[in-house]
Order: structure tokens, then sequence, then C-alpha cells
């Protein structure tokens, strides 16, 4: 009896047990028809941070920007003594700043700027409120080289300014461009009165480029401008300009101690505009922004600083060969100009004011020789060296390779304003 209960029980369990595994099997299949492992659905993880920019604006300091980012008290001190790249005593408005902070956080974590062209700054805080660590990373630009090509109409800018779009170079890069071939002919041409409609300038750059997309004017490598039929080349050597010839553009004097924006009164007589009468000018006036910078235009040492007379603010500076610069009307001088001190040519040595007897800014520029006034515009004061004889070879083959860049022979003499550059540029 017992016996015969035992296995009754034994078949109910293993009926039950294959019942249940059927029900099971069952359930797997109506809840996987697939038969493939249920998979849970992806965690969505938004921004831990909040990442935002701000600009330095006008008659702001850094401590501004800053207290914007939370950065204030003793977390204002860890940040500056830990910076050495910014200084806040040369940043200029409009100064963008990259700024990231843990969401929920009175202080931000991170902020980044562009210290220059070459070099943006991070600044990170440190985890535990241990202070801040800088790092300043290296911007790769990529150079590369290319020509344009522009059709004087009225002047040089505005003629570099119709054949480059912006595409090419920005505006402030153009007006680059254009200063740079000037001082490259500064005693060749000048430009506000050797140039008609017609004449031709070409040249070959380097642009550079930013990881951004950024562009930017490099440096000129060679160019030629044709004034009036005659061609003037010039070929970047050895940190200096010469012509096919090997023969140095640069001339002991500058044309011009400033870029200005016309003559406003030349050498000669003229009717004074504040002592209305008749007088002999024995300088050149060059009108151009207060502040202007001017250089001087050869090397030599400062004979006089400060002010006399008429000329306002003035700055003399002797040099060889009994000649002798003056500089008036300025709005202040270069710091730690003092008489007695030895200046290169091209130096800054103050900026165009309108101190003394002046109507407006502008610069006023004598060129005495040995005393007497002497019109500069008409005088050549020797060149500068010429390429060396042990140089020349190495000087001639840099010459023809730029030369058949600058001037290829499979571009036509009427082709489009940008040239070659045009194809290279898209």
């Amino acid at each position: 009896m017992l016996g015969a209960w035992g296995a009754w029980r034994t078949s109910h369990y293993v009926a039950a047990g294959a019942l249940a595994a059927g029900m099971l099997a069952w359930a797997a299949h109506e809840a996987w028809p697939s038969r493939e492992l249920p998979v849970a659905l992806p965690i969505v993880v938004t921004s831990a941070y909040d990442d935002w920019t701000d600009t330095l604006g006008r008659r702001e300091m850094l401590s501004d920007v800053l207290e914007r980012a939370g950065i204030t008290g003793r977390e204002y001190v860890s940040f500056m003594k830990a910076t050495h790249a910014l200084n806040p005593r040369r940043l200029q408005p409009g100064l963008i700043f990259e700024i990231r902070r843990l969401k929920g956080a009175a202080v931000a974590s991170r902020l980044g700027v562009r210290l220059d062209p070459e070099r943006r700054l991070w600044m990170t805080r440190l985890a535990g409120d241990s202070g801040w660590k800088e790092i300043v990373e290296e911007i790769p630009w990529t150079t590369e080289r290319l020509r344009t090509t522009a059709i004087i109409q009225s002047n040089l800018y505005d003629a570099l300014d119709a054949a480059i779009p912006d595409s090419f170079l920005p505006l402030r890069q153009r007006v680059a461009l254009a200063w740079a071939i000037a001082d490259v002919y500064d005693w060749e041409v000048d430009f506000t009165r050797d140039l008609r409609p017609g004449d031709r300038v070409e040249v070959l750059i380097e642009r550079l480029q930013s990881p951004e997309g950024e562009r930017r004017f490099g440096r000129i490598l060679a160019a030629r401008v044709d004034v009036a039929g005659s061609p003037s080349l010039a070929f970047a050597y050895e940190k200096s300009f010469y012509d096919e010839r090997g023969r140095s553009l640069r001339r002991a004097f500058l044309r011009a101690p400033l870029r200005y924006r016309h003559i406003s009164s030349r050498f000669g007589g003229r009717y004074h505009p504040i002592l209305r009468r008749w007088r002999s000018h024995q300088g050149t006036d060059y009108a151009a922004g207060y502040g202007t910078p001017v250089r001087a235009t050869a090397d030599g040492t400062v004979s006089m600083v400060g002010r006399n007379g008429g000329y306002g603010n003035v700055v003399e500076i002797r040099h060889a060969n009994g000649i002798r610069t003056r500089y008036g009307h300025l709005s202040k001088f270069a710091k730690g100009l003092r008489v007695g001190q030895r200046i290169g040519q091209e130096q800054t040595i103050g900026y165009v004011g309108s101190t003394g007897l002046s109507t407006g800014p502008h610069l006023h520029y004598e060129f005495l020789v040995n005393g007497r006034p002497t019109n500069p515009r008409r005088k050549d004061f020797g060149a500068g060296e010429p390429v060396a004889a042990k140089l020349k070879a190495a000087f001639d083959s840099v010459r023809v390779q730029l030369l058949a860049e600058l001037v290829p022979t499979n571009v036509p003499a009427a082709s489009p304003a940008l040239g070659a550059a045009a194809a290279r540029d898209d």
C-alpha cells in the first residue's frame, strides 16, 4: 500500500515538473518569439557641464570676466598665481573666453582664451580646491604659397580689395598685404603718386590657415610692380628683398617715416593756415590718424627729444654724412626715448599728433643736409648691401624658382585677377 502510494506521488511530481517546464517554455516563446536575449534601453546621459563664451567688454578688466565665471576672492588669487601667460594689463576689448562649469557648481572648472594667432591658453581647476593648472596650446597653422594679381584703378589697396575675395584673405589681412607690398617697395615706388590706372601688381605670398579655417597673410616671397609699363621685381632672400640682379631694394633712408593717408603739404613755399601768410615750408607734411606710429627713416642717434615752439613735440635724429631728420607735431614720444640713444631704421620714435602750430593730426618731416633743409623725395642717399658674392649662386637658384611661381608661363597676360591662386584656393 505504501509502495503504491510512493510510486503515485513520484509520478505526480514528475508530471507536475513536466507541466511547469512546458509552461515556462511556452512563456519564453511568447515573450521572445525571435529567441534573442532581451536588450536594455540605452541610458541617456545629458551633459554634466554648462559651456558658454564671454567677451571682454570695453572698459572691462579680466576680473570682470572671471567674476561672471564665479572666480572671485580666493579663487581669483589662486587663478592669477597659476597663470604666467595671461597678462591682465594687455588684454584688448573683444577678447573671447570659453568657459566650462560643472552643473550646479558656483565656480567654473575650465577657462580658455586665444592669446594670439599661434597660442591658446587653457586654465583648468584642480580637484579638491587645490588651485589651477595652466596649459598653453600651440595652434598648428599650415602654410601654402599663393599668387594674386591686381590691376590699379585708383590705389593699391582698392586694387587688392577688388581682386581678392574674403575666402582668399579677410579684410584686415588684405590691408596687411597692401602695407607689406608698400614696405617692400618703400623707396622704389611711391604708391600714392607713381601708380596709374592700368598698372599691374603681382605678388607671391605665403598664406597661413588654422585648423578652424582661419586664414591670414604670412609674408611676401616675390612681387612685381609695373609702373607706366616699367616692371620692378622683388625677391625675398635672407630676411631682405633684392631685385633680379641681387641689388638690395633697401635704401639708407626710407621714402616716408610712417604709413600715411596722403601728403597734405609738400616741400617748398606754401600758405600757412595758422599764420595766414606765405612762407617757405622746409619739410613734408604727412596726413595720418592721431596716434599713428612714426618711424626713424634711417639708423642714427637721437639729438633732440622735447617741445620746441611751432614744432610742438619734436624728435631730431643725427645720421651719417651730416644728415639730420626732424619729426614734429607728435602726440607723444616712444617710451624711454632719450638724447644720445642709438636708433635703428624703422624703429618707432613717436606717434602722430597735432601739437605746436598745427590745425590737425599730421607729421611734419624735415630732411637737413649740413643744416640746410632739403627735399628728401628728390634724394637717394645710397643703396643697401647687395647679395654677397658667396651667396649669389644660391640667390639665383631661389630667384629662378620664385619667378616661375610669380609669373608662370602657362598663365596668359590677361588672366583673371586671382590667377593661379584662385584655382588652388577652391
